[in-house]
């Protein structure tokens, strides 16, 4: 019995030593697995709907706004100055003033206009005072004359009872009375005609004044840009500022001149928001009005837009900004949704879906490289990698939909673990 006791306490003790080293065994190999496992980034291999898509970059118009521009100033005042300026981004209502130029200069001249308006008043009303004088004098004469005439005839009416040479001394006497009584209405007509057009001389000048008030008070009134509409103020720029043909022109601001027809403020309806872009001729056959689409504001980096097409111009047109010129087309897209941090003229990036295909092993297109003219990737088994050739169905910028070579569920390398570049 003491012998069987004996037995089993030294059959324990090496079960006991066998399980520490089988222990010691698994922790020494964890660790060297461990260390020999490559500090290399890995994506899950998934499985789900792949969408190709065009991507394009562009800026956010909006197809409806209104634009506020410099004035035409008479006078030779020259470009006029911007006294007060809207900011970008400050909301107007119809009726707010969203410019005002500097006006003083103007005001002078409209000062000066009323007061040559004025005195143009006083110069017909002299004018008239003065014909009525004159006509007051004329029909004093006049009366004098038939006074004169009806006396002659009086005298000559006593030929038969006077001598023959007194009597025919009268009707010399009525002749010359008549004549002058003819010369004083003619006068009188005369005077009329002079005065009258004298008086409309002094209108006309009084009415190119008064014209000159009106030009004066219009480029006045004019020189305060109201909104005609409710709008968020988006400031334009001053190319003359940043020259006609160079990009980063800074907007206007108060101080500057603006030059005849200058686009200063714009008003944009916000809910017509779209992002204009250009395509190339590679990707035209690709894209028709109605694909779905996101957009992507970069002043507004935690929000996705969705998004439709709505506009690609038929004509290709050739694009300066690159050499050789490539030629390129129009392409506009419609943003459906709002956000009051939107505005024109912000970048913007699109995706614009062209084709799905459904239930495909996708994996990131950063996992794949090229081998010896072979598109490889390296699968994740333990703690090593393993090469895999694999065929790609197709393609985007950030995923490849898998036909052979890798399965879902599998880890693959986001940088090639070999370090090797081909």
């Amino acid at each position: 019995m003491a012998q069987v006791r004996q037995f089993l306490s030294r059959r324990r003790w090496v079960l006991l030593g066998v399980a520490g080293a089988l222990a010691a065994c698994v922790g020494v190999g964890a660790v060297r697995l461990g260390r020999n496992a490559p500090p290399v980034p890995t994506a899950v291999v998934t499985r789900g709907e792949f969408a190709d898509y065009v991507k394009v970059r562009g800026e956010v118009k909006a197809r409806r706004s209104v634009t506020l521009v410099a004035p035409l100033v008479r006078g030779g005042m020259g470009d006029p100055q911007i006294l007060k300026l809207a900011k970008t981004g400050t909301a107007v209502k119809k009726g707010d003033v969203a410019v005002e130029f500097d006006a003083a200069k103007l005001k002078q001249t409209l000062a000066q206009r009323r007061s040559e308006l004025k005195q143009a008043d006083a110069e017909i009303e002299q004018t008239r005072a003065q014909g009525r004088l004159t006509e007051e004098q004329a029909l004093t004469d006049l009366a004098k004359a038939r006074y004169d005439v009806e006396r002659a005839r009086l005298e000559a009416s006593k030929q038969e009872i006077l001598s023959k040479i007194e009597g025919e001394k009268n009707k010399l006497v009525l002749a010359n009375a008549e004549q002058h009584l003819r010369e004083v209405e003619q006068k009188l007509r005369s005077d009329r005609a002079q005065g009258a057009a004298e008086v409309a001389g002094k209108q006309q000048k009084r009415d190119k004044a008064r014209f000159d008030v009106q030009v004066a008070e219009q480029d006045i009134a004019g020189l305060t840009l109201r909104a005609p509409v409710d709008g968020m103020a988006t400031v334009l720029p001053n190319y003359r500022a940043g020259g006609w043909f160079r990009e980063g022109s800074p907007p206007f601001k108060e101080g500057d001149r603006a030059w005849l027809g200058a686009g200063i403020v714009e008003l944009p309806d916000l809910s017509t928001l779209r992002v204009n872009g250009r395509i190339e001729e590679a990707d035209r056959g690709r894209l028709k009005v109605g694909q779905p689409a996101t957009a992507r504001i970069d002043a507004v980096p935690d929000r996705e837009f969705s998004a439709r097409v709505v506009e690609i111009s038929p004509l290709a047109k050739v694009d300066f900004s690159a050499w050789p010129f490539p030629r390129n087309f129009d392409l506009a897209v419609q943003l459906e949704q709002t956000d009051p941090r939107v505005r024109p003229g912000m970048s913007a990036t699109v995706r614009v879906v062209v084709d799905r295909l459904p239930d495909c092993v996708l994996a990131p297109s950063e996992a794949t490289f090229q081998k010896l003219g072979r598109t490889v990737a390296y699968a994740l088994l333990g703690a090593k990698f393993e090469e895999r050739v694999i065929e790609v169905a197709r393609r985007n910028e950030t995923q490849v939909a898998v036909a052979r070579g890798l399965r879902p569920g599998e880890r693959v390398a986001l940088r090639d673990p070999t370090g090797e570049r081909q």
